[in-house]
């Protein structure tokens, strides 16, 4: 571990940088750095192998910091408590967090299991998804134009480290999907198969749409397959992230099930 720098002024760069990067969803473009904040974070971040630039702690909680996550940083920061807790979007804000580079965009995997967010607006829900995509390994999500950014703070705290799991490819238009070779299977409250009767194709490419608008017509015209979700309560429609993780949910069974076939 090298030498640690005392941070107690709030005009620090270092904390400026910070503080954009927890308040401004858009900030990490334009400073190329992420704000991992909390252990939780951070030890996903530790166990996908991502290598954290700075580590940051609270004066008060530095003497108790585990000694692998200074050691696992290039440089290490302790930061004046209220400093530190003045950054957090949290209501009871973690006394440690990493910087992180923002990964480098992957190349699309043609044949691989995707999620495809279509003007997804909500961060909360963003996040939700792709932990579901981790869940129930579909590796690859696709954010088209107009979603939520991927990276932002309430994303990041939604995914709880399913991002590091994950290629993300993200702010492309749809010409992009041209490159998969899975069929693409769009969600509809509507019209289509019912999800629980029907045999889906593994892998795929499911789409998943707007809040309110749902998926995009010219983006279902894309679509091989179109599934409902059966609701036999009577609500008009399913929240998108509730809908997304029983769609990937099925993928996932239907595909052990036809495994378990095989053998």
């Amino acid at each position: 571990m090298g030498d640690v720098q005392h941070i107690t002024s709030r005009d620090n760069a270092l904390l400026k940088d910070l503080r954009k990067l927890a308040q401004d969803p858009g900030a990490y473009r334009k400073l190329g750095r992420l704000w991992l904040e909390g252990d939780h974070l951070c030890r996903a971040a530790l166990a996908r192998g991502v290598q954290p630039s700075i580590a940051v702690f609270s004066e008060s909680f530095w003497p108790s910091a585990p000694a692998g996550w200074a050691a696992a940083a290039g440089k290490t920061v302790v930061v004046a408590d209220a400093l530190l807790a003045g950054l957090s979007g949290l209501e009871s804000p973690a006394p440690m967090g990493f910087v992180i580079d923002v990964p480098v965009r992957p190349e699309l995997l043609p044949s691989a299991a995707t999620v495809v967010l279509d003007r997804l607006q909500d961060a909360g829900n963003v996040g939700s998804i792709l932990r579901s995509a981790s869940a129930f390994g579909f590796a690859q999500v696709v954010a088209l134009k107009g979603t939520a950014a991927l990276w932002a703070p309430k994303v990041l705290r939604a995914g709880m480290g399913a991002h590091f799991g994950l290629r993300l490819i993200e702010g492309v238009d749809p010409d992009v999907l041209d490159g998969l070779t899975v069929p693409l299977v769009a969600t509809s409250s509507h019209q289509g198969d019912w999800l629980h009767s029907t045999d889906l194709p593994h892998p795929c490419a499911w789409l998943m749409g707007h809040e309110g608008q749902g998926v995009s017509p010219g983006l279902e015209m894309r679509a091989a397959r179109r599934i409902r979700i059966a609701q036999p309560g009577g609500e008009e429609s399913l929240n998108v992230a509730a809908a997304a993780a029983i769609c990937l949910h099925a993928s996932a069974a239907g595909a052990r099930t036809v495994e378990a076939g095989r053998l």
